[in-house]
């Protein structure tokens, strides 16, 4: 719950950044009248509209979880990070639409120099919060704030292009450029849409993280106790900022449910303590049988009933596997 008021209070003054900055490059069009401006201003009512969706998703978020959502309300933030792709994706058609069909109309550009600092402030500002956003989320482990991270950073590297160009034209009067430069940000938002599009709905479709899996298995191999016998059929799933992990962990079959019971806590201790504490664990224990000798490394085993062959170094895909582990032989 307290990360999801950090996530809320942060979302939040973006939000309020975001009309801020809308409010400063629509002055900035007003003095120069040019199109590569007004397409970064159109970018920044996304940031708004997204930035109340985000909001509002966070807001559901942090609801506890309740009868009808046993899981929680963390999905919400999936569905907001797909809202905002979308907008993402439809602001760069319009602003490709806008640059083609006034391409060849001339258009006066003026004070150029008052409209360069004014979008240069918004730049530095939006990289700030972007990286503040993304930090957050990383840490507390929300999609919605990591998406509004990376489109406040992408943002401000199209408006830094928009800057090079500007300049260039006050240098050059080559002012054609203008729509020249708003046709490229056109398509980089796009782009910049689209993946953001395709996270939330990896999210939405309990995708697998595979760069969160291995980092999870490295911490596995790295700390591995010897009454962990095997460890298969583990499954991750994002709720928003909480992770709901399963898995089967095999443990020698003569401990009694206390001693059985120690080494899940021992487990999840070792997760929340690499992967931070808004994680949810069920895990199944169970019993080591006779061919599960082979893969044991546990020391003084009065009841081994084979030597220890090989020590089975956990990996991705057997990891994945819904089987016990053994060492086959032809």
């Amino acid at each position: 719950m307290q990360y999801a008021k950090q996530n809320f209070k942060l979302q939040l003054f973006v939000t309020i950044l975001g009309v801020v900055l809308f409010a400063i490059k629509m002055m900035a069009y007003y003095f120069t009248h040019s199109l590569a401006i007004l397409t970064d201003a159109l970018e920044s009512i996304v940031n708004m509209l997204a930035g109340f969706i985000g909001l509002y998703s966070l807001f559901i978020a942090a609801k506890p979880k309740d009868s009808d959502h046993p899981y929680g309300h963390g999905k919400a933030e999936f569905i907001s990070a797909a809202v905002e792709g979308t907008l993402i994706v439809a602001a760069g058609l319009f602003i490709i639409y806008q640059s083609v069909e006034t391409f060849f109309q001339e258009q006066k550009i003026e004070k150029l120099d008052a409209g360069i600092w004014l979008i240069a402030f918004t730049a530095v500002l939006n990289f700030i919060a972007g990286y503040f956003c993304i930090t957050l989320g990383k840490k507390n482990n929300s999609l919605a704030l990591r998406a509004n991270g990376k489109h406040l950073q992408v943002d401000t590297y199209s408006t830094l292009a928009i800057v090079a160009g500007l300049f260039l034209m006050l240098v050059t009067k080559l002012y054609w450029l203008d729509k020249v430069i708003a046709l490229i940000t056109g398509v980089l938002i796009i782009y910049n849409g689209y993946k953001i599009l395709r996270s939330s709905l990896a999210g939405i479709m309990d995708e697998a993280d595979i760069e969160l899996l291995n980092e999870m298995v490295q911490v596995l191999n790295n700390n591995r106790n010897e009454n962990w016998v095997d460890l298969h059929n583990l499954r991750v799933i994002k709720y928003g900022s909480l992770l709901h992990i399963d898995c089967h962990l095999t443990v020698p079959w003569f401990l009694n449910v206390h001693e059985a019971h120690l080494e899940i806590d021992a487990l999840t201790d070792l997760i929340k303590n690499n992967f931070g504490d808004s994680i949810e664990f069920f895990v199944h224990t169970d019993p080591c049988l006779p061919f599960s000798c082979s893969i044991c490394d546990k020391q003084n085993c009065a009841e081994r009933k084979s030597p220890l062959q090989q020590r089975l170094q956990w990996t991705l895909d057997n990891i994945l596997s819904d089987t016990k582990h053994q060492i086959t032989t032809i």
